[in-house]
Order: C-alpha cells, then sequence, then structure tokens
C-alpha cells in the first residue's frame, strides 16, 4: 500500500472487528470460553502481524501466526457445529481466515 501499511493487517484489522461482533452475540455459557478464546487468537494474530512489519527475524512470527489461524478455524468450526455461529457468519469468518492465511503462507 502507498501507506507502507501492510495488505494482510488491514484485512486482518477488519476481520478481527467482524470476529468481535460475531463472538459478542455467542450465549452467555460459552462467552468466556469460545468467544474468548476466537478473541484472544484474533487480537494475537494482529498483534503479530504488527511485530512481524517491525521485524528483521519475521518467520517465527509468521509462523507462530499461521498456527493461531489453523486454531481457529478449528474453533469457528465448533461454534458453528454447535449453532452459535450462524452458516453465513462461518463462511465469511472461514474466508477472512483463510484469505489471511495465504497472505501470511506467502511470505513464510
Amino acid at each position: 500500500m502507498a501507506d507502507g501499511t501492510l495488505p494482510v493487517l488491514v484485512h486482518w484489522e477488519e476481520t478481527v472487528r467482524d470476529l468481535l461482533r460475531r463472538t459478542a452475540k455467542f450465549p452467555k455459557h460459552v462467552r468466556f470460553t469460545l468467544s474468548g478464546r476466537i478473541d484472544n487468537l484474533a487480537l494475537d494474530v494482529y498483534e503479530g502481524l504488527v511485530e512481524a512489519r517491525y521485524t528483521k527475524d519475521k518467520m517465527p512470527i509468521l509462523k507462530r501466526a499461521n498456527l493461531d489461524l489453523e486454531k481457529m478455524r478449528l474453533l469457528l468450526r465448533l461454534c458453528h457445529d454447535e449453532k452459535y455461529l450462524d452458516h453465513r457468519g462461518f463462511e465469511q469468518a472461514i474466508r477472512n481466515v483463510d484469505a489471511a492465511g495465504r497472505m501470511i503462507g506467502g511470505n513464510i
């Protein structure tokens, strides 16, 4: 991008906003477990991307972000299976996670 912001960082920021809106609607009994874990993983990836932007040895950070994305995929699938996340929301979230994974994977 013209201002030096990485496209994956812009994409992931939008994804985090979307995920936070979706997980806020989860039932109360899973809000501090599944919802919290998804939110934390999303924020971990976000922080990792910022860190990678300012670090010479990006590889370990990007590998960790990729692993966090895989964990998030599994949790999102579980939430969809348990009906905490509707089908449309699940598809959108998975598409966003997959797109970020492709962007990160191209740098590993």
